[in-house]
């Protein structure tokens, strides 16, 4: 449950959102991307990427090199890989591996996704229109619908709310219904409408999964609605779970 200074905060910032959202820019047209209603979620997402290459020892999470590897904590036990198709590709896959005592392995299928309108940045920056690439943690989820049965804080509130329409023309109502935030530019522990942004304003901030919208975001990771309150019910806080995202050839680094 979120503490109720939060909310205050999330009441505060609410207005941020609409002008500033996903990647820090002018977030299509409010904030970390966006979607459409339950009936088209899923209907608008390409085919599938290419995922990462499998060919990874027994136990170790495909598609990762040493130096991505490296980033992930010894502790966390839950990984969601989110590998983009190329380094200006949109169109992206994202599965979910969990670690056990023989090593890593697959805990769901790869899943379609969709990334920033320009594809991965290294060091991004506000109205880049990239997402960004590295190892984060995942500690907190909000929407504006009830609570679907995640284990993360959830915090529901109406300034998850997404009017307007994304780069394809698709309207984006119903985006934030269900959101986890990436802790990427943010204070971990808080609601996702937290506005703190450590690294400063110019780095962007606001990089949420959230349900797909049929288009690119400005920075966020799009997924169906099914397969996002899927992995919000699997994601479990006590296995410390981090998303691992970015084109093939960054995380294969």
């Amino acid at each position: 449950m979120i503490n109720p200074a939060h909310r205050v905060r999330a009441a505060i910032v609410a207005a941020s959102f609409l002008l500033a959202g996903c990647g820090g820019g002018t977030a299509e047209k409010l904030g970390p991307g966006a979607g459409g209603p339950p009936a088209r979620h899923g209907e608008a997402v390409p085919a599938p990427a290419p995922t990462a290459s499998r060919t990874a020892a027994p136990g170790r999470l495909p598609g990762l090199g040493p130096e991505t590897l490296a980033a992930v904590p010894s502790r966390t036990r839950q990984a969601v890989v989110v590998t983009g198709r190329g380094r200006n590709s949109s169109v992206s896959t994202a599965v979910l591996y969990e670690r056990t005592g023989t090593g890593w392995r697959a805990a769901g299928p790869s899943r379609p996704a969709r990334n920033a309108l320009k594809g991965w940045t290294d060091h991004h920056r506000a109205g880049d229109l990239r997402s960004p690439i590295g190892v984060f943690t995942l500690t907190d989820a909000g929407g504006l619908r009830p609570d679907p049965g995640t284990r993360l804080p959830y915090d529901r509130s109406g300034a998850f709310t997404s009017p307007g329409t994304g780069f394809e023309g698709e309207p984006l109502a119903g985006s934030f219904d269900y959101v986890v935030a990436v802790d990427y530019n943010r204070r971990p522990g808080t609601t996702p409408l937290d506005w703190t942004r450590p690294l400063g304003a110019s780095r962007g901030g606001g990089i949420w999964l959230h349900v797909d919208h049929g288009g690119p975001t400005h920075g966020c990771v799009g997924l169906r609605e099914g397969d996002l309150v899927e992995l919000m019910r699997a994601l479990d806080p006590a296995l410390h779970p981090v998303v691992v995202m970015g084109d093939a050839a960054s995380l294969a680094r």
